[in-house]
């Protein structure tokens, strides 16, 4: 009698199938793990651009507001009465909403332009009349009593708003309050 051994070897045909299921999962793997170093990659370079913007305004903005500061540190410069006209503006009435909220006193408002490189940004300020009885920091003295202080001089102080803003692009609005002796 003979007997037949049988061994325990897959045939290449069961093998098939089971390679290129592993090779398929392997594939969807390196493709989920591309996209989202894609996906990340993508996002930072949105992020530095948003700060490249936003630097940019800043610095539209800053320029804006140093030429209030000019504006306001000038003799000659004459405010309106009341209200605002080219962005210059008289004392803020208290209990009314802040100057720089009004649309309309934008519109009006002196505009820089600024060159940024191979790029030019425009933005705007107003200067508003705070005050123009205040001491200068200083030149107040006082004996032993303090209700006998002297002061000599009086300044003016104003509140320059400078705002760049433009369609697409960052909004940067920047205050400064200005002394001028």
């Amino acid at each position: 009698m003979s007997r037949r051994v049988r061994t325990l070897s897959s045939s290449p045909r069961q093998q098939r199938g089971a390679t290129l299921a592993v090779v398929l999962i392997l594939l969807l793997v390196m493709t989920l793990i591309a996209l989202a170093s894609l996906r990340g990659t993508l996002m930072q370079e949105q992020m530095a651009s948003s700060a490249l913007d936003r630097s940019r305004s800043f610095q539209a903005a800053e320029a804006a507001l140093r030429e209030g500061e000019a504006i306001a540190a000038n003799p000659g410069t004459v405010l309106p009465a009341s209200g605002c006209e080219g962005g210059l503006c008289a004392k803020p009435d208290p209990a009314a909403a802040p100057v720089w909220e009004d649309a309309t006193v934008w519109s009006t408002a002196p505009e820089v332009t600024v060159n940024l490189g191979d790029e030019t940004a425009k933005s705007r300020y107003i200067v508003e009349l705070l005050a123009d009885d205040i001491p200068p920091t200083g030149s107040c003295t006082t004996t032993g009593d303090v209700s006998e202080t002297t002061c000599s001089g009086k300044e003016k102080r104003y509140r320059i708003t400078a705002r760049s803003q433009a369609a697409g692009r960052a909004e940067v609005t920047l205050q400064s309050i200005f002394a001028v002796p």
